[in-house]
């Protein structure tokens, strides 16, 4: 696909705008929590912002499909495929729930950043193995039963033709011991906005399509294999066709 001049050079402003557009918002939710506003709630405007203005300065043209499935004073776990950068702009950006992001631990180290991310209650998560792991991942299922949602990505990395892979048992685990919803999402468009391995955007429209919320509370961890294929089906039917797993004939 050739690039268009103009979006050649919004591509190349939106890639050196990420750091100093992080800092000033990661500042501003710093000051706002401390000494303005002082509520995490209120704060979240400022990631919402950072998602906004990179969809348009990369002219990612984002519409939501589906908002009427949420009831936007229930905590759920979002879960949905993951081609490309794009997908977290664009969620974060449009999606005007109240969710929080899971990252892992060392991401909390960075100055700022992670300073931004503790003050607006993100969720650590230790992806080492052995019994920190397993005490991080009780942990985050807590905070989300609490009333804390979350997005999560369970094929574990961004796919590299933006077909659907299949899901990683690890992350339904979350969702079976937090015992919330889980609302399937389907994320269309951004593999082709901004495929894998991609530095510059290549603009376009995605659209996020919100699936119906499945109660997980009769789920057992015996059943986290039953309950990925379900979520993995789910997720599927709110995909273009370019996005559907590849089936094995």
């Amino acid at each position: 696909m050739i690039m268009s001049p103009l979006q050649f050079i919004r591509s190349v402003l939106a890639l050196i705008t990420i750091p100093p557009l992080t800092v000033v918002v990661c500042l501003g939710a710093l000051v706002d929590v401390h000494w303005i506003r002082k509520s995490k709630f209120k704060a979240q405007q400022f990631p919402r912002i950072w998602g906004r203005i990179l969809c348009r300065i990369a002219d990612i043209r984002v519409r939501v499909e589906g908002q009427k499935n949420l009831d936007p004073s229930r905590t759920y776990i979002f879960v949905g495929n993951h081609t490309s950068q794009t997908d977290i702009w664009a969620f974060q950006g449009y999606i005007p729930h109240d969710f929080r992001w899971i990252a892992k631990k060392e991401l909390f180290a960075i100055p700022i950043f992670g300073a931004a991310m503790r003050a607006v209650d993100f969720i650590s998560i230790d992806r080492s193995r052995g019994r920190q792991a397993v005490k991080s991942l009780n942990d985050a299922a807590v905070r989300i039963a609490e009333g804390t949602s979350v997005l999560i990505f369970p094929e574990g990395t961004r796919s590299l033709n933006g077909q659907l892979q299949p899901f990683k048992t690890g992350a339904i685990m979350l969702a079976i011991k937090a015992g919330v919803p889980v609302v399937p999402v389907g994320f269309n468009g951004a593999h082709q906005a901004l495929p894998k391995g991609s530095l510059l955007a290549r603009g376009g429209n995605v659209v996020l399509r919100i699936g119906t919320p499945l109660p997980t509370r009769d789920f057992k961890a015996k059943d986290k294999q039953e309950l990925a294929l379900k979520l993995q089906q789910q997720v599927a039917e709110l995909l273009d066709e370019c996005h559907q797993p590849l089936v094995k004939e």
